[in-house]
């Protein structure tokens, strides 16, 4: 009766554990993005302000974008991208600074990180 017990108590267990960490592969992720009123418009010297790896604005396309949450999940390594922070990054954005255009995928994620336009 007790080995029937610790069997069943320890598959009950597993279960759960293989359950939990299930629910974390495949829940969303947690880092949001910065939400402000898309209809905000910014000076590119209020884009200079925030050219930290913390604090990284980018204007591309005439759109702001606060990419700071993104930093540290971007493929390549942050001295790739640094440089951009602060800045107009339409040319980075566009050719990755090697001539090859990103992909439409990376140009949707961009826009979750939109957080208004470029004062004309």
């Amino acid at each position: 009766m007790m080995r029937w017990f610790y069997v069943v108590s320890t598959a009950l267990f597993g279960i759960a554990v293989v359950g939990v960490w299930g629910s974390s592969r495949w829940a969303p992720p947690t880092s949001t993005p910065v939400t402000r009123p898309a209809e905000i418009s910014y000076s590119l010297d209020e884009v200079g302000r925030h050219s930290r790896a913390d604090d990284c604005w980018m204007a591309i396309n005439g759109q702001v974008y606060d990419v700071s949450v993104y930093l540290p999940q971007h493929p390549t390594s942050l001295e790739a991208i640094l440089p951009s922070c602060g800045s107009d990054a339409t040319t980075a954005f566009h050719t990755k600074n090697r001539g090859r255009p990103h992909s439409a995928r990376a140009s949707a994620l961009l826009q979750q990180y939109r957080i208004g336009d470029v004062l004309k």
